[in-house]
């Protein structure tokens, strides 16, 4: 018996494959081969997880510490959640109010799968990160895109918001800082933001804090700090980025009790908890000190400084300065049209980066998979060594098209 497509789920069918994860094995192809490709493409930072973290989760090994834990994670994690929220971002929330998840990726999808409901609106500024409207069709709503401008520095206005809202509209979603753009909102933004949510009291808001602590020239807000908006917003955060744990999946989020049990219901019979070493290492994470957190978010200051500069020095290219994350979004239309050496056209951003990889030998990620057709997404996660030589290729292959 042969299976056909169409006696799939038409959800699943309607979801598109990660162009991250994609470039990334198109890059682990080529380096097989032989070549020499230098990834620009990956979302995680390269630094090691900080020894104390790695030694926790060995000693809970020696314990035996290997079993379940409580579907919502082990409540001195939770409890050390709760802390950390009261005391970094304002926040006061009981462990009742947390659900530890397998990564922070699948609190947002959990999120999204407990508030949306078919023929829901969902409002996503882009540039997004890939997977949100994906998670939104999977849950049977609608996403609903709101393009952000070079101007605008990559951030939503109140006026575009307020333009958005209907009576359909169950939730926005905010990720600051940002991937892909490293977009950070001032308080003053968000509170622009809110003020319009307070006349719309019908809608949600999930709050991506993933990248929280990589910040350099800006303050993190959460969200839920906002006067009236505690009670509507969900904020996901995690320990993949600020703590060099990608691998680890480990991540949370926290809201209102009726939204936490219905996604801990959900969790319950999709993944039950995360691993419980991760667990022991996220713990000790939020109780270590905040040292090799600034030594990496220093690297990447200095590193963004470099890519930016080079990149502004590219004529067509215009990029703003990211204020957070590790992450340059370049506008690139300019090459649009133009041949390469071998006589293709470059009609999008994704036959531009198809030819940064082949030809240079530098994986980027094109824009049109973060709602940018425009734009590339470059990651600087990766040594300052290969960040010059990536730079070299780029400025080249560019150069050459005519």
């Amino acid at each position: 018996m042969s299976l056909q497509l169409d006696t799939f789920n038409p959800r699943v069918m309607a979801v598109q494959p990660s162009a991250t994860l994609a470039m990334t094995a198109r890059a682990k192809q080529l380096r097989r081969e032989g070549k020499p490709v230098i990834g620009l493409s990956a979302g995680e930072p390269d630094f090691d997880t900080p020894a104390p973290i790695a030694e926790a989760a060995i000693q809970a090994i020696r314990e035996g510490f290997t079993h379940y834990t409580e579907n919502a994670g082990m409540l001195e994690l939770r409890e050390a959640i709760c802390r950390k929220l009261a005391e970094e971002n304002g926040l006061t929330y009981e462990p009742d109010q947390i659900l530890c998840t397998n990564g922070a990726k699948q609190a947002v999808a959990m999120a999204i799968e407990v508030l949306c409901r078919p023929e829901d609106e969902v409002l996503i500024p882009a540039p997004y990160w890939v997977s949100y409207p994906e998670m939104v069709r999977l849950a049977g709503a609608t996403p609903v895109i709101l393009p952000t401008s070079v101007e605008t520095g990559y951030r939503l206005t109140p006026e575009q918001l307020e333009a958005a809202i209907t009576e359909r509209t169950r939730l926005l979603i905010l990720c600051s800082p940002s991937n892909p753009t490293g977009t950070v909102y001032t308080p003053e933004e968000l509170e622009a933001l809110a003020d319009v949510l307070r006349r719309h009291e019908h809608v949600y808001v999930l709050s991506d804090e993933i990248y929280e602590y990589i910040l350099f020239d800006a303050k993190h807000v959460s969200f839920a700090s906002l006067p009236g908006m505690k009670e509507r917003t969900i904020t996901v955060n995690g320990f993949s980025k600020g703590f060099a744990m990608t691998g680890w999946r480990l991540g949370y989020l926290a809201a209102e009790r009726p939204i936490v049990k219905a996604a801990a219901k959900v969790q319950s019979q999709f993944t039950s908890a995360p691993c419980s070493i991760s667990q022991k290492a996220g713990l000790a994470a939020l109780q270590m000190d905040k040292g090799p957190i600034r030594e990496m978010v220093a690297a990447f200051r200095q590193r963004r400084d470099f890519v930016l500069e080079r990149l502004q020095a590219i004529d067509g290219i215009t990029c703003p300065k990211p204020e957070g994350a590790f992450y340059l979004f370049p506008q690139v239309s300019a090459f649009y049209g133009r041949r390469t050496p071998d006589g293709r056209t470059i009609t999008d951003s994704e036959s531009l980066c198809l030819y940064l990889l082949e030809q240079c030998h530098v994986a980027l990620v094109p824009g049109q998979a973060f709602g940018d057709p425009n734009g590339v997404r470059i990651s600087y996660a990766a040594s300052m060594e290969n960040l010059a030589e990536a730079m070299r290729r780029i400025e080249a292959g560019l150069a050459a098209l005519q």
